[in-house]
Order: C-alpha cells, then structure tokens, then sequence
C-alpha cells in the first residue's frame, strides 16, 4: 500500500481551524460552531454562521475527482437545482462553485435539516419517483464528459483486481473468492442481456435513503458526489426494502410517479441484483482502498477480518442465486 502524499496527509489531518479558515475567507462570518457530519469519502461539517442559516463544508478527498469531475457535479446540481427539483446544490463565489484554502479544495452549501424517508409510505415513493424522474429528463439531454460510467469493468472486475492484488483476501478462501467472482461475471452478463439495449444517462449514482431528507411536506435531495453515467434503474432500486412481495407495490410507487415525467423501460428491472451485486463488490475494495486513513479503521473496525471475508463470499454467492431467479414484475 502506497504513502500518502503531503495533500493527502494535510487531508487526513484537517483540523477545525482550517474548515473555519477556509469558510471565513470566502467572506462568510463563522460564529465557532461546528459539527462533522456522517462522511468518510469526504470530510463534510456543519458550519454554524452569524447572522444567518448554517453551512455545510464539504472538503474533498485528494486523488478521488479530478477538478472537471467536480465542476461537472456542481454543473448537474445547479442545473436541478434551477429546474426546482430540490437538489442541494453548490454556492457560487467569485464565480465557481469549487474553492481551494492551502492544500484542500472544498464547497458550501446551505444546511438543510430532515430525516430519512419512510419506505412503506408509498405516496412518499411516488413523490421520490416524480423527483427522479425529472433528473433523468434533465440527465439525459446529454452525457457526462469527464465523469465515469457505472458497469461491470470499473464496479465488477477492477474491485475484485485490487483485493486480490493488494493481498486483502484471506490466502485460505483466496481460490474461493476468485471463483465466486469468475462466476458472477458471468451471471451479470447474463442479466444486462437480458435487459437488452438499455440507455445510459447522467444519475445521481449513489440514491439511497440516506441521501433524502424529509422535513414535514418537503424533501430535499442530497450529495451527487458519486454522480455518473448509467442505467435510470440505479437511481430506483436502493429504495427497495424486504422480500419481493414486500418490494412490488414499492416498486409500483416510484415507478407510478417517474412515468408521469419520463418512460421507464421495464426490461431494465433484469439488472437490479447485477447492480446490488457490484455495488457490495464497490464497497469492499472501497473500504480497502481506504484502508490507509485512520478515520476508516476507527469507523469500520469489522473490516478487513476473517469474519468478514467470509461473509462476504457467502454474501456474494447468494447474489449469484439471486441473479438466476426472474426479476420483480412491474404492472406498467
């Protein structure tokens, strides 16, 4: 595992007054306040303002988006965000939404408070899937340039790559994680031909509960950072909860308000668990990719052991099950 360089050292050691520093002299008047929010690929922090709403510091990783990555997230936030779909979405100064302080290069937003959606409310869902279907009308009027796709290659077998490669798999189930692996490469091939010609659009990438905030009547949308091309039904499956049963009238929702704005191409549905599938692959090399940071082996002490390498290849093998069945039904 490589040393960190001197931004990435400055990165892991941001202190309170560089957050403060960094805010002030964007012309903002900080009061003190501070709280860390719950972030690990990036450093992000509630700022508390005189005069006015707290902001949110959002500090960036070093070495994870280049600057054109960035202002392209920034771009697809303000262009929702001006559409009144409610993204939360960048302060602009001296007209750029990326800001640099010394090594660190950061951005505001306004804080914006709630909870996390109640998935049995299914009059939530449908509001959720009329939201997404507006950013998908939005994302596909054309492609991102400089930020990536999501599929198999960078998702699937790059993941697997590199905990084999860095040597993260225990040597005693070594040969059995490759082969699960191999074999669901295979299966998630099959699924995306199933799925058949599906169009790729410009996503929020990462739409899960915990990117939403519900306060009363209103929701807010937040954090793009893992925004990419890919499949519309990346941005609808994480709201799935339970058996399939459970799933249908979920998935009847969301899909009653997207298609008041935007088709859904049904056939997509065949790619849900090859998505799950490759997101828990994403995740673990994530974590080991991470590994180095001390705030990662603070917050995830459960990585990295036999246990938990065991589970996962039992994990992986039941995507692999799950993958052969027939897909959710939609009515649509």
């Amino acid at each position: 595992m490589s040393q960190p360089d001197a931004n990435t050292l400055a990165y892991q050691n941001l202190q309170p007054d560089d957050i403060l520093d960094a805010t002030e002299a964007l012309g903002f008047a900080c009061d003190g306040r501070m709280l860390a929010l719950n972030s690990y690929e990036n450093r992000v922090y509630q700022v508390g303002q005189e005069g006015g709403r707290p902001l949110v510091a959002k500090f960036y990783r070093p070495g994870r988006w280049s600057d054109a990555e960035i202002h392209e997230e920034h771009e697809f936030a303000l262009e929702l965000s001006e559409a009144e779909i409610p993204v939360l979405a960048p302060l602009t100064r001296n007209d750029t939404t990326l800001f640099e302080h010394g090594p660190f290069r950061f951005a505001l937003y306004v804080c914006k408070g709630g909870r996390a959606p109640d998935l049995d409310n299914l009059d939530l869902l449908k509001q959720l899937g009329r939201f997404v279907g507006r950013i998908h009308m939005i994302g596909s009027t054309y492609d991102f340039e400089h930020r990536p796709t999501l599929d198999m290659d960078s998702f699937g077998i790059e993941s697997c790559n590199y905990l084999l490669d860095e040597q993260f798999i225990p040597d005693d189930i070594r040969e059995s994680y490759t082969s699960v692996c191999e074999n669901l490469f295979t299966e998630i091939e099959a699924c995306y031909e199933r799925a058949g010609d599906v169009a790729y659009l410009r996503l929020h990438g990462d739409f899960h509960p915990g990117n939403v905030l519900v306060n009363e009547d209103r929701l807010h949308i937040v954090d793009l950072d893992d925004a990419r091309m890919g499949p519309a039904v990346q941005d609808l499956w994480m709201f799935l909860s339970g058996n399939k049963e459970e799933q249908s009238p979920q998935l009847e929702a969301l899909l009653e308000g997207y298609c008041e704005f935007r088709h859904f191409n049904g056939a997509e549905l065949n790619l849900i668990e090859a998505l799950r599938t490759l997101r828990l692959m994403h995740y673990s090399a994530w974590l080991a990719r991470r590994w180095g940071d001390p705030a990662f082996k603070t917050a995830f002490p459960w990585f990295n052991s036999q246990r938990y390498w065991d589970e996962q290849v039992l994990g992986l093998r039941e995507q692999f099950a799950l993958m052969q069945e027939p897909p959710i039904t939609w009515m649509g």
